[in-house]
């Protein structure tokens, strides 16, 4: 079973001659290598590619769809300047970076857009990372800068909420960035350094960004340690462009143009110029108690203090320029700074014989998180002197798991029984200040508006592993979850609310049967409930509707995810197929969109619960090693999805339109990736690689049909090329151009033109 491309899908191109490819190698494929491992304990890291070999699990608690990349793989491929570009070519994901250090970056899945970072659970070293004190892509965003590429050793995606280990924020997938530890003494430094040529509208220039990165590790008998430093000093592309209707009043230079829904939206000039300077200190410290009893803290410290600034394109008659007026520039012209600390303590045991277990406990704290700004615009192309400052200091959460196992007929027996315990607490903290002086932070004079509350998740689960029989594995499972919400508060002007509590409990049932049907050919069949549950975000943080402030909605209901999938996968030699069916049905899906409050005559936007969603669809994947010739490697995946609104009564349009039976904002229709790695010696490697994404909608309507303006967004082909040269064991260069093509296009924000990467690592 295989999707015909539509003619304009270019991306797929790539993606057909590997294809191609391996159907001439597939006649001469044989193996030796059986695939089932018969001992659900010993399920190894893997590739995403396999040699004479189907990839078995790296997560022995999820029984479904696995991929993997290693750092072989992303130093061979990547022009990575950030952790997150660790994704960049895994099946159907996509990582919404706008810039080098972006703090925003959101991880889309094959069912789930770039608006949802509470549908997808990141980890590092099993210490969560995913800020869900939000479900958006501002400051709910993975907090990516406690870990630099340098540290990973390799990177696993688990598609699907098909483990009863994982909370219902699973329903997209679970990434797991797992860090290296060396066994012996090893120093590395590296230097990296960008180049971005840009050129829209009236805004042209050169961005540079530059890294430096140390990271030191190694064993001294039972202790271990690996830490790392990393600054980043990056300036970005215009993140926005400011619009208007119409040409300012007593000004020129306005741009013609439109918004994402064909009306009048003329460009006057540019926002987000932002000059950040990051620093990350991390380290992980573990000791042996005894060999089969391991204690680990883990400490990261992450700051970031920038400033941006706006350009306008207007000017007066005699030539002055100006801000036509416009209260856009204000906020996009300002500064910020931020301090952040995780820590982490686990204790874990490696026993290989009936009992293990795993106690994990994290705290993440929002020490600082300031941003100000003026509060408006004045006369000419002056701001007014007074400000107002947002705050996320003392936003935080904390996180408890305890895991056991237990095998009743010994390692590597029939059975498999994991359970553990959960807990979790999220905080948010969010005022707004009014500034005197908007570039003095300290010139606090009041309260100008504020959101905070709580939420808390207690939960119990427990999954088998079944092997019934040699060739049959069949993993089941259950997740019992009880959730509250609490302090709920807002303020605005002279209005205070304090908001209701809720609480809510649900079980999610999970269920996997794997049946190994020759050495080389697997079929895995899964279906799984998931209930994610509001985030405070979602709960309490203010919307405002010119001078009105209102709450998102305090009574949002948990949405209730059913899914399932069905893989086949084929080895062959040097090489694997895979294609996954899968469908998706959510109830009470919560998606920001237009609709009514009460005691307000003009509906709003905010969050509200859509009747029922479906995503299904169908995602292909191979690769295949020494393609034709000794050294090539091709890879690549194409992945359709038809997501679908199948009823929305929330939803109000001023001009008579549905959401019913259109398609769910931030889902591309297709997706694809290709991939081909050249190693003509040992010393060099080649990489050329494509990234396509098909039509998506950000409205619910879907009425957002202009393509290549700010807000829209666009259909985009981008290719990459990287170059590594292994100078000596302990000297390597690569050279690498991001967006080789120019591609110019938008994801709301306008993303990176062409960008140069080149970097130099040196090992002690």
């Amino acid at each position: 079973m295989r999707p015909t491309l539509r003619p304009h899908a270019l991306a797929a191109l790539p993606f057909a001659v590997l294809a191609s490819s391996i159907a001439m190698a597939q006649d001469a494929a044989t193996t030796n290598a059986h695939l089932s491992s018969k001992k659900p304990t010993t399920l190894t890291p893997v590739r995403v590619s396999a040699a004479t070999r189907i990839p078995l699990g790296s997560d022995p608690n999820f029984p479904a769809t696995q991929v993997s990349v290693t750092a072989a793989q992303l130093h061979a491929t990547v022009n990575a300047m950030d952790v997150e570009d660790a994704t960049r070519y895994m099946p159907s994901l996509f990582m919404r970076k706008r810039n080098i250090g972006d703090t925003q970056a959101v991880l889309a899945t094959r069912d789930w857009g770039v608006n949802s970072s509470a549908r997808t659970l990141v980890y590092v070293d099993d210490v969560p990372i995913s800020a869900l004190i939000g479900n958006n892509n501002t400051n709910s965003a993975p907090r990516w800068g406690m870990v630099s590429p340098e540290q990973i050793n390799h990177v696993d995606m688990l598609y699907g909420p098909y483990s009863a280990a994982y909370a219902g924020n699973s329903m997209g997938g679970v990434m797991h960035i797992v860090t290296r530890t060396p066994d012996k003494p090893e120093v590395t430094i590296q230097q990296t350094e960008a180049l971005q040529t840009y050129s829209l509208y009236n805004t042209k220039g050169n961005y540079s960004s530059s890294k430096t990165s140390v990271t030191a590790g190694g064993r001294n008998g039972k202790f271990s340690w690996f830490v790392g430093a990393t600054g980043l000093n990056t300036f970005s592309q215009p993140l926005s462009y400011l619009t208007s209707a119409g040409t300012p009043a007593g000004t020129h230079g306005t741009i013609p143009a439109r918004n994402k829904v064909g009306q009048p939206a003329n460009v006057i000039g540019a926002g987000g110029l932002l000059h950040s300077r990051q620093l990350n200190l991390n380290g992980k410290l573990a000791y042996d108690i005894t060999p089969w009893l391991q204690a680990a803290y883990w400490i990261g410290f992450w700051s970031n203090h920038g400033q941006s600034r706006v350009q306008t394109y207007l000017t007066h008659p005699q030539g002055a320029p100006s801000y036509g007026k416009s209260s856009a520039f204000a906020s996009n012209d300002y500064f910020l700074s931020a301090h952040h600390l995780m820590q982490a303590l686990s204790l874990k045991t490696d026993t290989r014989s009936d009992f293990d277990g795993e106690l994990v406990l994290t705290h993440y704290d929002y020490i600082k998180d300031n941003q100000w700004s003026p509060a408006g615009v004045g006369s000419g192309a002056t701001f007014t002197p007074n400000g107002l400052l947002a705050s996320y200091g003392g936003t935080n959460w904390s996180t408890a798991d305890l895991k056991g196992i237990w095998r009743p007929q010994g390692y590597g027996g029939a059975h498999e029984i994991s359970a553990g315990a959960h807990a979790d607490e999220y905080t948010l903290a969010n005022p707004t200040y009014n500034l005197s002086a908007w570039q003095d932070p300290s010139s606090v004079t009041s309260l100008y508006a504020s959101g905070r509350g709580k939420t808390a998740t207690h939960a119990l689960w427990i999954q088998d592993a079944w092997q019934i029989a040699p060739d049959w594995l069949a993993t089941v499972g259950g997740r019992y979850e009880k959730w509250r919400a609490m302090d709920g508060f807002n303020f605005s002007g002279k209005t205070a609310v304090y908001q209701p509590g809720e609480h809510a409990t649900a079980f999610s049932p999970k269920a996997t049967l794997r049946w190994d049907i020759s050495p080389t050919w697997r079929m895995t069949g899964s279906a799984a409930k998931a209930v994610r549950f509001p985030t405070v975000s979602e709960l309490y943080q203010l919307v405002a509707t010119g001078a009105t402030f209102a709450s998102p909605n305090p009574n949002l209901k948990p949405e209730r995810d059913l899914s399932g999938e069905l893989a086949v996968e084929h080895a062959l030699d040097d090489g694997y197929l895979r294609m996954s069916l899968f469908q998706e049905n959510t109830r009470n899906a919560m998606i920001n969109q237009t609709s009514t409050l009460p005691n307000y005559a003009v509906p709003v936007t905010f969050v509200s619960n859509v009747g029922a969603v479906r995503n299904r669809g169908i995602e292909l994947v191979a690769d295949h090693d020494n393609v034709l010739i000794q050294g090539l490697e091709l890879s690549g995946s194409v992945t359709f999805v038809d997501s679908t609104i199948l009823s929305n009564d929330a939803f109000a349009s001023s001009t008579g339109t549905t959401s019913d039976g259109k398609h769910v904002p931030y889902v591309p229709r297709w997706r694809a990736t290709a991939l081909a790695t050249y190693r003509p010696t040992p010393a060099w490697t080649f990489t050329l690689a494509g990234r396509y994404s098909g039509k998506q909608y950000s409205t619910m309507d879907n009425t957002d049909n202009t393509e290549n303006v700010f807000g829209a967004f666009d259909t985009f082909v981008v290719f990459d090329l990287h170059v590594t040269y292994q100078i000596s064991e302990q000297l390597s260069a690569s050279f690498g151009v991001d967006n080789l093509n120019n591609r110019q296009y938008f994801l709301y924000h306008p993303f990176p033109q062409r960008t140069y990467v080149g970097n130099l690592t040196f090992k002690l």
